[in-house]
């Protein structure tokens, strides 16, 4: 477990990432069958990802619901991502759970992919251990410069609207 960081941190990551969400949901409690082995094919991956960090993969977490599962990973890239969703072990994952999961509406699956440009973030930790961006990157102590969400976003001096040149 990682230890409690006191005191007002954020996160900082240098360059470009990804944020990919991927979650399953049980639609049908009694129809064990057609959703555990979904749940089941998470792991391998997981394993997988935190044993080769060289396939782009940063960090994760998951969350547990009323009816599923969300995992909110890290990625160094969007073409690392997409390498590793073509991979064996994932393609092998996707196409039993397509195979599955044709059987009935007993589990559905979702994902989304948000490309992070450098800087276009922000985030505070209070009290907490490393946790989500904080662990993917690294964590710093919030200090001049950084006290509030716009001047974390380096927004402080604009009016937030993107440059259109």
């Amino acid at each position: 477990m990682n230890p409690i960081m006191p005191g007002r941190q954020t996160a900082s990551i240098e360059g470009p990432f990804v944020v990919f969400i991927i979650g399953v949901r049980i639609n049908k409690w009694l129809a064990i069958r057609q959703w555990f082995p979904v749940l089941q094919a998470m792991g391998p991956m997981l394993k997988e990802l935190y044993e080769n960090r060289e396939l782009g993969f940063l960090d994760g977490a998951s969350f547990i619901s009323g009816r599923g599962v969300s995992i909110v990973q890290y990625w160094r890239s969007y073409d690392q991502l997409e390498h590793y969703a073509h991979g064996a072990k994932h393609l092998s994952a996707w196409q039993n759970f397509n195979r599955k999961s044709r059987a009935g509406e007993a589990v559905g699956i979702y994902h989304e992919t948000y490309l992070v440009e450098n800087g276009a973030y922000e985030s505070i930790y209070v009290n907490m251990p490393a946790t989500g961006l904080g662990r993917a990157g690294e964590l710093r102590p919030i200090g001049a410069g950084r006290e509030t969400s716009r001047e974390r976003t380096n927004l402080a001096d604009s009016d937030g609207m993107a440059d259109t040149k």
